[in-house]
C-alpha cells in the first residue's frame, strides 16, 4: 500500500502539472533562504509556514498516489470543485525550485511553486467526482467514520495545499472517480486538461520538466536553532519525515503509510506524525514531537489521539495501536520530574488496552552538528 496525496490546484496550474508530470506547492514571494543553511532572514512566523510546506513534501515516497484538487472558480466555469486522478510519484524525496526568475514555469503557473515532486500517470480517468459526491454524500455512508475526514477537516481548518489521505479514504475517492468514468481510463501518455470540458485529455505532444531538483536538508537549520535556544518543532518534523526509514527507532519496519498533522477532531487536535505499519501485525503509530523535555500532562494529549483512532480509524483499518514520544533528552533520570513523567506513561498503559507507549528521547551535538535519538525503556 501507499500514502495519497492530494494536491490542490486551478485552471491554469493544472493542465502544468499535466502536461510536464509535476506537483508543487508555494507560498506566495518568499525565497527559501535556510536551505541545507544554519540562518536565515526570514520572519520565524514565515519559516515555519514553509516549514509546513516541506514537512509535508517530505513525507511523499516513490510509488505514492497523487489526486488532484481542481478548486471551484465560477468565472471559468468551475462550478464546484473536482477531484481528479489517479497518478503515481516518479521520483523522491521532494525538491526545492526557489522562488526567483529561474524558477521553471513560474510564469505560465502565474505563482510560485516552490517544493516539486515528479509524477507519472497510474490510472488516470477524464472526469472528476465532485467534491459533493465526495464530502457530503451519504447514500452509501453506514456510518460516520466512514466519511473522507481528513478531507473534511482540512475545508473546516483551512487549505493545506498538500493534504494526504489514509488508505480507506483513499480507496473510497478513488472508487468514485472510477465510477464516474464508468471505470474506463485513459489510454495515453501525455495529458493536458480542457477547460471547456472539465476533463482531462489526451495529448501526442511530450513536455519534458526542465527544473531545478535541489536536495532539500533542514538539518543544518535544525541544530543552529536548537544550539541557539530558538523553537524547532516543526524543523523536527520535517527532518524525521525525510528520514524516516534510516532511523533506528523505525528500522526494519515495513511503512505502508505515512502522515504529518493529522487531524483527529474538530477542534485544533492534530497528530504531529501517524504511521501505519504492516508487518507481522499490522500497527498506527501517533507520534508526539517535542522540542523540549516530555512531561507528565503530554498522556493527556495522546489519550485524545488514542480516542480519535479507535473511534475513527480502526473500524476502516483494524491495527494495534502503538503511540510514541520522540522528546528532548532529560539527562537526569533521577529527578522527581522524571520519575513523575514515567509514572504518567505506566498510569497511560494501564488504563489503555493498547501497545506499550514507546519513549525516545533526541540528543543534539552543537559541536559535531549531530542528531542521535534514543529509545528509553522505562
Amino acid at each position: 500500500m501507499a500514502t495519497t496525496h492530494v494536491f490542490i490546484v486551478d485552471v491554469t496550474t493544472f493542465k502544468y502539472h499535466l502536461e510536464y508530470m509535476f506537483t508543487g506547492t508555494g507560498a506566495k514571494n518568499n525565497n527559501i533562504d535556510f536551505n541545507n543553511s544554519p540562518t536565515s532572514n526570514l520572519h520565524s512566523t514565515t519559516e515555519n509556514n514553509l516549514l509546513g510546506m516541506i514537512a509535508d513534501s517530505q513525507r511523499i515516497r516513490v510509488d505514492d498516489f497523487v489526486i488532484f484538487y481542481l478548486q471551484q472558480n465560477f468565472q471559468k466555469g468551475i462550478r464546484e470543485g473536482k477531484f481528479y486522478g489517479v497518478f503515481k510519484v516518479k521520483e523522491a524525496p521532494s525538491f526545492l525550485d526557489n522562488n526567483d526568475n529561474s524558477q521553471f514555469l513560474k510564469l505560465q503557473l502565474g505563482k510560485s511553486l516552490t517544493f516539486r515532486t515528479i509524477i507519472e500517470p497510474h490510472q488516470v480517468y477524464a472526469n472528476g467526482a465532485t467534491e459533493w459526491e465526495a464530502l457530503d454524500e451519504i447514500r452509501y455512508i453506514q456510518s460516520p467514520n466512514q466519511m473522507l475526514w481528513s478531507l473534511i477537516y482540512r475545508k473546516l481548518k483551512g487549505n493545506r495545499g498538500n493534504t494526504m489521505i489514509t488508505i480507506y479514504e483513499s480507496e473510497r475517492l478513488i472508487n468514485l472517480i472510477r465510477n464516474k468514468n464508468n471505470r474506463t481510463t485513459l489510454n495515453g501518455v501525455n495529458f493536458t486538461f480542457n477547460e471547456t470540458t472539465q476533463q482531462i485529455e489526451i495529448i501526442q505532444q511530450t513536455h519534458l520538466y526542465r527544473g531545478r531538483k535541489e536536495v532539500i536538508n533542514i538539518l543544518p537549520r535544525l541544530i543552529h536553532k536548537y544550539c541557539n535556544g530558538k523553537q524547532f518543532e516543526t524543523h523536527l518534523q520535517a527532518y524525521i519525515l525525510q528520514n524516516i526509514e534510516n532511523l533506528p527507532i523505525f528500522i526494519r519496519q515495513p511503512i505502508e503509510w505515512i502522515g504529518n498533522e493529522v487531524s483527529c477532531g474538530v477542534g485544533m487536535q492534530r497528530i504531529d506524525i501517524m504511521l501505519s505499519i504492516n508487518g507481522e501485525n499490522r500497527k498506527v503509530i501517533p507520534i508526539e514531537l517535542k522540542s523540549v523535555s516530555a512531561y507528565p500532562e503530554i498522556t493527556m494529549q495522546l489519550q485524545r489521539y488514542v480516542d480519535w483512532i479507535e473511534q475513527y480509524y480502526l473500524p476502516n483499518r483494524p491495527s494495534d495501536i502503538e503511540p510514541m514520544i520522540i522528546s528532548r533528552e532529560i539527562t537526569d533520570k533521577s529527578s522527581q520530574n522524571y520519575q513523575d513523567l514515567i509514572n504518567a506513561f505506566n498510569n497511560f498503559n494501564g488504563q489503555n488496552n493498547i501497545l506499550k507507549l514507546r519513549y525516545v528521547e533526541f540528543l543534539i551535538d552543537c559541536t559535531q552538528n549531530t542528531i542521535n535519538f534514543n529509545e528509553i525503556t522505562y
